[in-house]
């Protein structure tokens, strides 16, 4: 679905839909909008997806769960692709910290004690270590009668 079948639809259904309500969209989109325009003003190939539909993709993968996979054959582009424009879409929201969420610290300065606490537990890359000959010990073999 694009953004622009979005737009008739109402708060309530936009919020069903996506997550956020209509205005803290077009907030995000108008942050994402600004850093996409400074990404490539130094040059580039032009992304064959607009940020809107980026940051969609982003918020159905957050809210539904979805796999890369399924998002990426749903929006036409390969798994690879969705994980890289899903990935900077969330860097480039926490890294203008609008959005971001007070840290453990910040909790425990506060004088009200937190009702609820919440623990995100979303798909993270793990680091393997590379495979190399020299890691390795290769076993002699033995003559067996």
């Amino acid at each position: 679905m694009k953004y622009q079948e979005l737009l008739d639809l109402t708060a309530d259904k936009f919020r069903r839909l996506t997550g956020v309500k209509p205005a803290t969209f077009s907030k995000m989109l108008a942050i994402l909008t600004m850093a996409h325009s400074i990404k490539k003003s130094k040059g580039g190939r032009p992304n064959c997806i607009e940020v809107s539909t980026m940051l969609l993709m982003t918020l159905a993968y957050i809210r539904e769960y979805r796999t890369y996979f399924h998002i990426g054959t749903s929006y036409g582009i390969s798994e690879s692709y969705a994980y890289k424009l899903i990935k900077w879409v969330e860097d480039t929201l926490i890294k203008d910290g609008t959005f971001s969420l007070p840290g453990r610290t910040a909790l425990l300065r506060s004088d009200q004690k937190p009702m609820v606490v919440l623990i995100d537990a979303t798909e993270s890359p793990i680091q393997r270590p590379k495979k190399d000959k020299s890691i390795t010990t290769q076993a002699k073999r033995s003559s067996t009668p």
